[in-house]
């Protein structure tokens, strides 16, 4: 396939890779194009100086930037990719946004005969780094289908779960989820320690049994050791339970756990932690 990859922040830049890697010809356009010419650097592709260019010879254009504003500007925006698709192609965008924007974005691009995908991911750069992402997607079903062996380049799970925007709304269910696990777990490890038992040891034990899970297994030993700088940053988590609270609003979901723990990430925020990991939630406790 002729792709475009717009957008080589932490998760782009390897996503991108992968592509190239499994022999798809990939144009790479970032804000910052320092970022493009490192990723040219290490990857086998070509620059562009606008999104427009970037998409202009592309079957699939895909998309990696930070919010809603940012994805319009470099699909709607002046130079923006959209104006460069010809009909049959296809926008697949993995930006965390909210479903309302992958709804405009799917009419802007039915107007020009251009299918779209939103197709949010989970795994943070680890999964990014080795291929191992989970993709939620919302769309037509051919598109999936014709982007499935694509997508598969850098994920081990794409799932199709409805129309446009439910890959959005599947993305909100997950950090829902991650947020109160991350909470539960920080409050369990701060309990261990104040009960005076070797965090290691609960660990090793409980994490064989019900209470296992990602967080556990990757996070206990950093936020035992006071370690955040790495991971997926507290502004981002923020985001994605304010996009998530303001769609519980609007169907009326009750979300009483995930506005508890949004407010402990505005605490760890004003200690300083807007780049710090999501695990970093037992900061405040200690």
């Amino acid at each position: 396939m002729r792709t475009a990859f717009i957008g080589l922040g932490v998760m782009g830049f390897p996503m991108a890779g992968h592509l190239a890697n499994n022999g798809h010809t990939v144009t790479v356009y970032n804000r910052t194009a320092s970022k493009a010419q490192d990723w040219c650097r290490k990857y086998s592709g070509k620059i562009a100086a606008t999104p427009e260019a970037a998409a202009r010879e592309a079957d699939i254009v895909f998309s990696c930037v930070g919010n809603d504003n940012d994805v319009r500007e470099v699909l709607l925006g002046e130079n923006g990719a959209l104006s460069a698709m010809v009909p049959g192609t296809l926008v697949i965008d993995h930006t965390t946004a909210s479903a309302g924007v992958a709804r405009e974005l799917a009419t802007a691009a039915a107007e020009r005969s251009v299918g779209f995908l939103d197709a949010p991911v989970s795994g943070g750069q680890a999964g990014a780094e080795n291929g191992q992402l989970t993709v939620m997607v919302g769309g037509d079903e051919d598109d999936f289908r014709r982007a499935l062996p694509v997508i598969d380049c850098y994920s081990k799970a794409a799932t199709l779960i409805g129309p446009v925007g439910s890959g959005q709304l599947a993305k909100m269910v997950n950090q829902i989820c991650i947020a109160g696990v991350v909470q539960g777990l920080a409050e369990g490890l701060h309990f261990a320690v104040k009960a005076g038992l070797d965090p290691a040891l609960v660990i090793e034990s409980i994490s064989k049994g019900a209470a296992q899970s990602w967080q556990m297994e990757n996070r206990w030993r950093t936020m035992v050791d006071d370690e955040f700088d790495f991971g997926f940053a507290v502004d981002w988590m923020r985001k994605d339970l304010a996009m998530a609270l303001d769609e519980a609003r609007r169907n009326g979901a009750t979300l009483q756990l995930t506005s508890l723990v949004d407010g402990f990430y505005a605490e760890v925020q004003a200690m300083g932690g807007h780049r710090w990991d999501t695990s970093s939630l037992i900061a405040r406790l200690k």
